[in-house]
């Protein structure tokens, strides 16, 4: 089946999409480092797809005719103008790239299509664009007409919503708030997935159930030990810090697998040193705690890997270690709590690196949800009807 990406970025979602059975027929990515790392890695093989599928160049001067009609869509538009990080722009910010999402979606009539953002994208202030981004993503060819608002065009749309149309041309579309660590990502990382069927197709969308928890980690950490055996470490008593009621949820072994942690991720590396020898698990000084910004713990997911147009923000991407200071986790570190395999290789300076991976859908992540479409595509999944 033929895959469509945009805003493909170092490749995290694509390597789902490739592990979940997807060819990638194009994959749109305009900064020059993230399309190196494309290239690097399908060099060597990790991801699959032809040289000419990686295209260097901003998603709006695509003509995306020769690759229609694709089996699936899928992308991350930008997240800045949504993210709680940052400037809270949202459709007033030049880099929201979701109308180019809905032309891919009008021109390439995928059967489905997967776009991921920023947990930010959730909040009251932009449910009304999050409304009207949906709306088109259902009646994607009811375009936007010369000289009308954007709350106009919402308006209208509104009001076909429940007229019939071309059942080819139209979708059932899902919104859902995933968290990476429930599905086996060494790290709480919450993001927004929009998903559609084509109508036509006479399926319906659920998102995949969970299969880690935090309740089934706390119960191998202080109710049987098992955690800490596996690491071969002695039982810590310092249990008092876990929720009591959490602790009390878990009288019983949950039937989800537990949360992996930073320690089950990173673990066995040995400790960085100062640049040198190390490669990508050097050490980079200068990583401090702020308020509300402090490390992660080593036996907890951790938290959500984050970077800026300028790689890492301060107090962020830092592991708290037991003698109360920090330290930044090193790109082969940041790696891995993002689930890109050891042999994935990125280009760039360590602050490009580090911006590429913060950036990043886990592929991990990305695979659970895609193949999840795959399967209701071909029918070997139980969907329950989406909510329109």
């Amino acid at each position: 089946m033929r895959a469509v990406e945009l805003f493909a970025g170092a490749g995290g979602m694509a390597l789902g999409v490739a592990q979940a059975g997807f060819q990638h027929a194009l994959m749109v990515e305009f900064n020059p480092e993230a399309c190196a790392t494309l290239r690097a890695n399908r060099g060597r093989g990790t991801l699959q797809c032809s040289p000419t599928a990686i295209r260097e160049m901003d998603s709006r001067q695509v003509d995306y005719s020769a690759f229609a009609p694709a089996d699936l869509v899928v992308g991350g538009p930008p997240c800045q103008p949504f993210s709680l990080g940052g400037k809270h722009g949202g459709r007033l910010d030049d880099r929201d790239m979701f109308p180019e999402a809905v032309r891919a979606v009008r021109e390439l009539r995928p059967r489905i299509f997967v776009f991921e953002n920023v947990k930010g994208f959730v909040r009251a202030s932009f449910s009304a664009y999050l409304e009207y981004v949906t709306l088109q993503l259902r009646k994607p060819t009811e375009v936007r007409l010369a000289g009308e608002e954007w709350t106009g065009h919402s308006h209208r749309l509104q009001a076909l919503a429940g007229q019939t149309g071309d059942s080819s041309k139209e979708y059932h579309v899902a919104v859902g708030l995933l968290n990476a660590a429930d599905y086996g990502v060494p790290q709480k990382r919450e993001r927004v997935f929009l998903v559609g069927i084509r109508k036509d197709l006479g399926l319906s969308w659920s998102f995949p159930p969970k299969t880690h928890s935090e309740a089934s980690l706390v119960y191998d950490q202080w109710q049987t030990g098992e955690y800490w055996r596996r690491h071969q470490l002695p039982i810590p008593d310092h249990g008092g810090f876990v929720r009591t009621k959490t602790v009390r949820q878990c009288a019983f072994k949950p039937l989800e697998k537990p949360w992996r942690t930073v320690r089950d991720a990173i673990g066995h590396l040995p400790p960085p040193e100062p640049q040198g020898s190390m490669g990508d698990h050097a050490l980079v000084e200068g990583a401090r705690s702020y308020r509300g910004h402090t490390g992660s713990r080593l036996d907890e997911p951790a938290k959500t890997l984050k970077a800026g147009d300028h790689g890492v923000p301060g107090g962020e991407n830092t592991l708290a270690l037991e003698d109360g200071t920090v330290r930044y986790f090193t790109v082969t570190e940041s790696a891995r709590i993002q689930t890109f395999p050891d042999q994935y290789r990125l280009q760039g300076s360590w602050t490009e690196k580090m911006r590429q991976i913060g950036n990043a859908v886990p592929p991990l992540l990305a695979r659970v949800v895609v193949e999840r479409a795959r399967d209701i595509l071909r029918g070997t999944a139980a969907a329950n009807q989406s909510d329109e």
